[in-house]
């Protein structure tokens, strides 16, 4: 089914993890912008292995603006039509693709599923982390204890390994298919697991609590893509759980919610060491 939507409409689709809560097998969902004149004007397509009842029409007519067109797939063809509607992204050195695209010679390559988890590299927060990982690294940040708290497919860890490679990394989400997925993309993207240095340790975590992330702290660089609330709420503890000269990459917040996520970790010493800017900012933290 595709519908007509605005951008916001779109980004907010994105975000969805039960989009059909009416059904246990949830389709894909994928957003796209055909016309880059028309910035305003996307498409929300949501791929189903069953035909859509009534329900699924209401459903996704709520997402979008307009009525919904479906049209049936060949069996072997709507897996990979939903994975060609995600377009590769590039953010810095890094080059994020799905299996139907080809790797960019010359560029940190990650092959990203399309999926059960968020963090394709597609939303403009995880592609701006990605963008802010390259520049801590270009401007010679050197990291050696680093948490990835709210992973979704793992690509962020994967990326802060590749550029701290002798680093160790611990990968959290609250959702165990998170997890799951992301040792899925680890094998994909040879991406070593484990808990020496040059290995990424995962964990099922409620934000900040679980024993391996307090076994691992102080973190000299946490990232957490997540939304503006849970930063908020979770300020004591990553703050708590961050390395005196920590630097922090808080992201999953629109512009309008920035200031209230940067009050809450000025509260416990950290100021922005970088400029945050557009609709989806990534908020760069130090303590002054």
């Amino acid at each position: 089914m595709t519908i007509p939507a605005s951008r916001e409409q779109a980004e907010q689709a994105g975000d969805l993890d039960d989009a059909f809560p009416l059904h246990a097998e949830q389709p894909v969902l994928v957003a796209d912008e055909p016309d880059p004149a028309k910035p305003d004007e996307w498409l929300i397509h949501a791929y189903f292995e069953r035909r859509p009842d009534d329900s699924d029409l209401d459903r996704l007519a709520s997402l979008g603006r307009g009525t919904p067109e479906i049209e049936q797939l060949g069996e072997d063809d709507w897996v990979t039509m939903s994975q060609a509607g995600l377009k590769p992204i590039r953010a810095g050195r890094f080059f994020v693709h799905t299996p139907t695209h080809q790797p960019e010679p010359g560029l940190t390559n990650f092959e990203i599923d399309a999926g059960l988890a968020f963090g394709t590299g597609q939303h403009e927060t995880t592609a701006g982390c990605l963008a802010a990982l390259d520049r801590l690294e270009t401007a010679g940040k050197n990291f050696a204890n680093i948490a990835d708290i709210g992973t979704g497919t793992g690509l962020l860890a994967f990326a802060a390994l590749a550029l701290w490679p002798q680093a160790k990394v611990i990968a959290t989400d609250i959702d165990p298919i998170s997890i799951d997925v992301t040792r899925d993309n680890a094998a994909i993207n040879r991406v070593a697991l484990g808990q020496s240095p040059g290995e990424l340790l995962l964990a099922v975590a409620d934000g900040m609590d679980h024993p391996l992330l307090a076994a691992r702290s102080p973190f000299d660089l946490i990232i957490a893509n997540i939304l503006a609330v849970p930063l908020i709420l979770l300020a004591p503890a990553i703050t708590e759980a961050a390395a005196p000269d920590a630097t922090l990459l808080l992201a999953g917040l629109l512009d309008s919610q920035a200031e209230a996520v940067l009050a809450s970790y000025e509260v416990f010493g950290f100021t922005p060491a970088h400029p945050s800017s557009g609709e989806w900012p990534v908020l760069e933290l130090r303590r002054s």
